[in-house]
Parts: C-alpha cells; structure tokens; sequence
C-alpha cells in the first residue's frame, strides 16, 4: 500500500466521514484524483476500517492492492488501465494482443455496460461495491449516458467515485448526481518534502513546482520524464530558435500543456502581472502580444484534439514554428 501525500490523506478521512453514494473529485491535473479516488474505495471496501480510512493490512486490503478486489470496478482508458496495471476485460485483452485493435484513449462503452452488470451483483464480501470511474472526462456522450440510470439509481450498496481533471467536460446530467468535492491544494512546503522523499532535489522540486503550477504530482512526472528544472528553464529559448528537438520524449498533450503556460506567461507579464511557470529571466523580450494572443488561441484549438493527432511528427513541427513565430514578433 503506498502512503498517501499529507493533503490526500486528510481528504480522504473527510470524505470517508460523510454520506453519499456518488462523488465527483474534481480540479486540475497533478492534485491527485485518482490517489484519492482510490483511497476512498479502499476506505469503503475494508473489513477492519478505522477512523483514519481503510486498515491497509485485511484480505481487502490486499486485494485492491493487487488489482483483484472482486467489489471494484474500475472504469479507465486501456492505456491507463495498462499503465497502472490494472487489468483490461478479457475480450478487450485479446483484441489487443492480436493487434486487432491499439488500447482505447477513451473509456470505452463496452467497459461501461459491463460494470453496469458489475453493479447488478451482490457484493461479494458483504461491504458493498464501488466503480471507480476516472479520468470522468473521458467518457463520450454514449458511455456517460449508458451510466447515468445506474448513478441515478445505484442497486443495493453500491458507490461511485468519478475523479475528473477537467470536470466542465462531464455531461450536467453526470454531475448534478454527484456530491462534489474540488480537491484541495497542498502548501509548497508539504509538496517540496514530498517531492524530496521521493528523490526530488529540494531546490529542483521548487523549480518543477514551478513548472507545473504548484501540482505535485505533474512536478513529479516532469523529474520523472526528464522534463528537469534545466530543461524547462532553456525551453522558450530554444522555441525561439526553432528547435524541435526540445520536445524529445514529450507525448502531444504534454508539449501542447508547456506551450500554453509558456503563452500564458507572457500574456501575464504583458498585463504586469509576474509569470506563473517561468523564472522571468528565461522569457523572451517582450513580444507583439497580438501575435501572442492569435498563438493562444491556435493551441486552445490544438488542445481539442490533441489525443488524437493525425500526424505527430508534422504535428509538433507546426506547433514549434507557431511558438518560433510568436516568440519572435515584435510590438
């Protein structure tokens, strides 16, 4: 069992404390959904539960440990099924293998009608159920739909816990059934110690905190990635010059994320306001904020899309001549 960060820990008792059969965890990426998420199934599923959450010791405990709790369904993308090492449905599985088909970027409905089975069952260790369902967000309007009679109306004791990072996607009809709950941010020093217990240089931890507007959890995959506070700090000037190499290793949806804080910033000092991601040392001179303005709306665009770009290669060489333009405007 992995130790929760000090502010999901002390959400996850408040949440626990409280009544609901349907909650929606929602806030922007790096706060730690889905660790909440789970440290509420965990909570709710446990056979020797305290008041401090679930025992971390029982078979139940154990079972969601492995990924094989028979009371959990967990609703996610295959790619972050696969990446979290939680197990895809058989069929799914062997579709996959037999490369029929790539893992979904989607929750896929096919993995929603079966935990809408999942949640006609009795419980099989007599402490309820729960569906897991994140990130929210990524259920299309025929998947949401096919949930929603069975989140208006749970069977018997059944929970659900949508964690979302962008929850103004979800249908109103989703989540005006849920109890909301908008995660809390940590303090920099809690964060900067977690990071650092995790082999983060204090000083780094700071920068990529930085980076990632204060997320842990997305300052963490940038030490991870190899996305350091060096790298970070050369990105608008190697933008400037044109060179794409400095997106190597970076998925689509990361480099267009960097690209609208480095765009964000510079709107933000031309309004006199101090930058969020940046040091202001490592921006541009100032440029045309026209021309910065026209850049932003450009990657809003790309945003949508991006999960499934047609052609990545030409994808980011586009995405690097914008910023190259931008960068380089002047007033």
């Amino acid at each position: 069992m992995t130790t929760l960060a000090p502010w999901i820990d002390a959400q996850a008792r408040h949440l626990l404390a409280q009544p609901g059969h349907a909650w929606l965890l929602q806030g922007p990426s790096g706060l730690g959904q889905y660790d909440l998420a789970l440290a509420l199934a965990r909570g709710w599923l446990c056979d020797q539960p305290t008041p401090q959450g679930a025992c971390g010791h029982c078979p139940s405990c154990h079972a969601i440990d492995v990924h094989a709790h028979t009371d959990l369904c967990v609703l996610m993308p295959e790619t972050i099924m696969l990446e979290l090492g939680w197990p895809l449905g058989e069929k799914a599985q062997a579709d996959i293998d037999d490369k029929k088909r790539k893992p979904s970027k989607e929750i896929r409905v096919e993995a929603m009608r079966d935990a809408v089975e999942f949640a006609q069952r009795t419980s099989g260790r007599g402490r309820g159920k729960v569906v897991l369902v994140y990130p929210a967000e990524r259920m299309n309007h025929v998947t949401a739909n096919t949930l929603l009679k069975t989140l208006e109306e749970p069977a018997g004791e059944l929970r659900f816990i949508l964690a979302s990072e962008a929850a103004h996607q979800l249908l109103p009809t989703i989540r005006s059934r849920c109890l909301v709950h908008t995660m809390a941010w940590p303090q920099e020093d809690e964060a900067v110690a977690w990071l650092h217990a995790r082999g983060v240089k204090p000083a780094d931890a700071l920068a990529l905190l930085k980076a990632a507007g204060g997320r842990p959890d997305d300052a963490l995959e940038f030490s991870v990635g190899g996305q350091g506070p060096e790298v970070w700090s050369a990105l608008p000037g190697a933008l400037a010059r044109g060179d794409v190499g400095v997106f190597a290793g970076w998925s689509p949806a990361q480099t267009v994320q960097a690209l609208q804080k480095l765009c964000h910033d510079l709107l933000a000092v031309a309004a006199g306001a101090p930058p969020r991601f940046f040091r202001r040392a490592d921006l541009p001179a100032a440029p045309s904020l026209t021309a910065v303005s026209q850049w932003g709306r450009e990657l809003a665009r790309t945003a949508r899309t991006v999960e499934h770009p047609f052609n990545p290669g030409l994808m980011l060489e586009a995405l690097v001549s914008q910023a190259r333009s931008a960068l380089n405007s002047r007033p």
